[in-house]
């Protein structure tokens, strides 16, 4: 069901695990963190019960053992990924005292790897980013669910505080997409076609460009831009298809500020995601007509006989 697991997927995994784990626990404790504790709990009970359940009636229908057999370690890394998307989704989005849209939003993300995939000569592999694509689908059907306000993520630390956190984690993101991910070219794309597009908006547009830079100034689009952007299983490997996803990404996130379209950051990587795979399927089903056609064309010439 899911994508093989490489040695350093899993090493970014773990660390990336444990990362989110420790921003989650400070962030209700230290940092300001404003959602109840209930939410990463009830996010993260959804997102086992549906890995797990989604992983069992996959290995019976196709005859394969389960993924997550073979000890505790082995189930513990077979969670890996659900968890992430799990305390991602209770950490951003802000559903008031509500806790059903958070599990709403888990399960459509730990679900959409099942659905969403590519063609088998792909590997089966699925193609949405799981956490922001559960997020985008709840922001579009509940119009009172927001995105976590910014300033909670340092809103309890001081003015060393405010500098010293963004700096930890833009240093260990930058280390984990450059030994485990591999996604600095993405990155790099990604945060220079930002620039450009606040640029052409505000020459074109008439928008103050410091203002349309201002989403780079705060927490949560550094935690975007390393840890979900990124995202090395729905997002490409060659260097020149990561540039062209990054800079697709600030593309469309500028197109949809031209058009006055809030939460753009995850509706801009949703639509590039979908592009992509329309391209997966394109690509194999041209493969596959390319392969077909040499046997059709005998078959043709002989019945022109």
């Amino acid at each position: 069901m899911g994508v093989p697991v490489t040695q350093d997927r899993l090493g970014g995994l773990r660390r990336f695990a444990a990362a989110i784990t420790t921003l989650n626990i400070l962030g209700h404790t230290v940092f300001g963190f404003e959602q109840s504790w209930a939410q990463p709990f009830v996010a993260l009970a959804a997102a086992y019960t549906m890995e797990f359940l989604l992983e069992w009636v996959g290995s019976r229908t196709s005859g394969r053992r389960p993924a997550y057999e073979g000890g505790f370690r082995k189930k513990i890394d077979f969670l890996l990924s659900a968890h992430i998307s799990a305390l991602a989704v209770s950490m951003l989005l802000y559903t008031n005292e509500r806790l059903w849209p958070t599990v709403f939003a888990t399960a459509l993300a730990i679900g959409s790897k099942s659905i969403f995939r590519a063609p088998a000569t792909w590997g089966g592999r699925h193609f949405f980013n799981p956490s922001n694509f559960g997020i985008s689908v709840t922001l579009l059907c509940f119009s009172w669910v927001g995105i976590s306000p910014p300033y909670m993520f340092t809103e309890n630390l001081d003015t060393y505080g405010d500098w010293i956190l963004p700096a930890v984690i833009l240093c260990s993101g930058s280390f984990l997409n450059w030994r485990f991910t591999h996604r600095l070219p993405l990155i790099a794309a990604w945060l220079s076609a930002f620039v450009l597009q606040a640029f052409l908006r505000h020459v074109f547009l008439g928008s103050s460009f410091p203002a349309a830079l201002g989403p780079m100034t705060g927490l949560a689009f550094i935690l975007y831009t390393f840890y979900m952007v990124t995202d090395p299983a729905t997002t490409p490997s060659s260097t020149r298809a990561q540039v062209l996803f990054g800079a697709s990404v600030a593309a469309t996130y500028g197109l949809l500020m031209t058009f006055h379209i809030v939460f753009g950051l995850f509706f801009a990587l949703s639509f590039v995601c979908v592009v992509r795979g329309l391209a997966m399927y394109a690509e194999v089903a041209w493969a596959r007509w390319l392969a077909f056609k040499p046997a059709l064309s005998p078959a043709v010439a002989n019945h022109g006989d």
